[in-house]
């Protein structure tokens, strides 16, 4: 059963959402009205997934990915906006978030996206993922630029299914390794690569040529 958080200051949207999800077997095990909420929330529940609006009171849902983030890593974000476009969701991203959700998405969209990233999938497509690269250059920002000749072959592989969006399980599949060694071996590969979570890893792949998402 997926644990899911659910950040949004609209208490009737936030009913709308743990109606939805909990018909499908999802478990709802906290609602945050405003983004201290859901940073003290995701720390004492660890839940599998964080639905986080970018738009909420005392602290925005931006500040509160990264705030998550600092605390673990390994949290598992996804922004809802109103905008494909938001200027909020490309910071979000560069922190961490691992994509983000339409306000106006229709149920299986939403139930898709949270299983994915329940499973350890980034939702970066193809424009998302040159937005936020280039955004990093505007802003005169770099990603890590250690060389990735450094990976050996197998590690290089990882990463490149990871920033294809394939989970753990299914990198462990393709690759007959057990899903144990595809964590350590992505533990290596974000400390070779002064990388802090998988969707930097996406990113940094993308720019460096290894893998892409046409």
């Amino acid at each position: 059963m997926i644990r899911v958080l659910l950040a949004d200051d609209h208490a009737l949207f936030r009913q709308g959402l743990r109606s939805l999800l909990e018909s499908e077997g999802m478990r709802v095990i906290g609602e945050a009205a405003n983004g201290r909420e859901a940073v003290r929330y995701a720390a004492d529940t660890q839940p599998d997934v964080i639905l986080m609006d970018i738009q909420m009171p005392e602290l925005d849902g931006v500040k509160a990915t990264q705030s998550i983030l600092e605390i673990n890593p390994h949290s598992r974000v996804i922004m809802i906006t109103m905008y494909r476009q938001d200027r909020y969701v490309f910071e979000a991203v560069k922190a961490g978030a691992r994509g983000y959700i339409l306000k106006d998405a229709d149920a299986g969209t939403l139930i898709d996206a949270i299983t994915r990233v329940a499973a350890g999938e980034a939702l970066l497509d193809a424009d998302m993922a040159q937005n936020v690269l280039d955004d990093f250059r505007d802003k005169r920002e770099e990603l890590p630029s250690e060389k990735h000749a450094d990976l050996n072959e197998r590690e290089t592989m990882i990463l490149k299914l990871l920033a294809q969006g394939f989970s753990n399980q299914d990198i462990a599949l393709r690759l007959d390794i057990s899903e144990k060694t595809v964590r350590n071996r992505l533990s290596e590969i974000f400390t070779k690569l002064q990388l802090n979570n998988r969707t930097q890893a996406a990113l940094y792949a993308i720019r460096e040529g290894i893998a892409n998402l046409e």
